[in-house]
């Protein structure tokens, strides 16, 4: 651990916020206001960067969300998502350059191995395009000409003129747990990105994707999504757990994780089996699966004092944990908790 880690927040742009989960409030609906009080509560709390999340069925866009509060941001970073089956990668790439310069160089991105809005392609096919479209990006963001000739682009041109103000690509954050995803992090990736999941699946994911990496020449570093709930006593926070799944209608989460477009995937099951295994809905010590009863996706939360969530992420940095992407509900209220009782006590910068 003599290197810091890098520790963000997240931003609800998927109509992802709740005082009770399941339970909408227009209060906490997203929309460009309350998404920008979160990146500005994150700001003022010290957190290094706040992840924009993405779906095309949910909430507003990510890129236009991220141009807009870049000028407003004065330190913090931006994780800002993009769906790969959206976007046509030159263009993506003269948007990523674009936010970058507006940012100062403080933009990094996290690519998600997307569909087009009502496509369906296989997992290999899916994959394939995202490996491509990661080739094909950082080509054009490192300021080299393109020559490509793949699967799915066929692709012979200059780099645009406007570049990121590193002259380089940013840090591309990559998940995903099938043998096809994680051959695409293997390959293209910087950070490869984890749900919530025992000490021993995290160790054992880790020691996996150093070797694939190592077969293509590469390295990665690892970072770890998860919720939170801390307060000052394990109690007052395992109450704060159960009062937020205290008026969950259980037909309501299994819509809510239904209508995810990712909820037949590999990681989601993976979050399914978490959950399934836990007693009294903890998978370990600290370690709630509840939340997952409510969204698809990160589907736990590390829950517990002050001195005991300092413990569990401490552990996660001596695995090999390079960023942490923390979450809670409300998230604004959450993120000044979490600001206020454990940010002060990790050594962290953004990577």
């Amino acid at each position: 651990m003599s290197t810091p880690c890098e520790v963000s927040w997240f931003s609800a742009l998927c109509d992802d916020d709740y005082e009770f989960l399941g339970v909408p409030d227009a209060r906490l609906q997203s929309s460009w206001e309350h998404c920008r009080d979160i990146a500005l509560q994150a700001e003022s709390g010290g957190f290094d960067s706040i992840l924009l999340p993405s779906g095309y069925n949910l909430g507003i866009d990510t890129t236009a969300f991220a141009a807009g509060i870049a000028p407003l941001l004065r330190r913090m970073a931006l994780l800002m998502a993009v769906r790969i089956g959206e976007s046509w990668p030159p263009q993506l790439a003269r948007q990523i350059a674009t936010i970058d310069r507006m940012l100062g160089g403080r933009l990094k991105v996290n690519i998600i191995s997307s569909e087009m809005p009502g496509e369906v392609l296989g997992s290999r096919e899916r994959y394939a395009r995202t490996a491509e479209a990661m080739s094909i990006l950082r080509s054009l963001l490192n300021g080299q000409p393109l020559d490509h000739e793949g699967e799915f682009w066929k692709l012979k041109l200059d780099p645009p003129r406007i570049s990121t103000v590193s002259g380089k690509a940013p840090l591309f954050y990559f998940g995903g747990l099938s043998p096809d995803a994680r051959e695409t992090a293997a390959k293209g990736c910087d950070v490869y990105l984890m749900w919530p999941g025992k000490r021993e699946e995290i160790a054992a994911t880790i020691a996996d994707m150093k070797e694939r990496a190592a077969r293509h020449g590469r390295s990665l570093r690892f970072g770890y999504r998860v919720h939170v709930v801390v307060r000052d006593t394990e109690e007052e926070a395992r109450a704060a757990a159960d009062r937020l799944l205290s008026r969950l209608d259980l037909a309501q989460g299994a819509a809510i994780r239904a209508r995810s477009l990712d909820s037949q995937s590999a990681g989601v099951q993976a979050q399914t089996a978490l959950r399934e295994q836990a007693v009294d809905g903890y998978a370990e010590e600290n370690l709630w699966t509840g939340i997952g009863q409510a969204r698809s996706g990160c589907g736990a939360a590390l829950v517990g004092n002050p001195d005991q969530i300092l413990a569990k992420l401490t552990m996660y940095r001596e695995m090999g944990i390079d960023a942490f992407i923390l979450s809670g509900y409300p998230h604004a209220a959450e993120a000044d908790l979490f600001a206020r009782h454990v940010l002060p006590r990790l050594d962290h910068a953004p990577l």
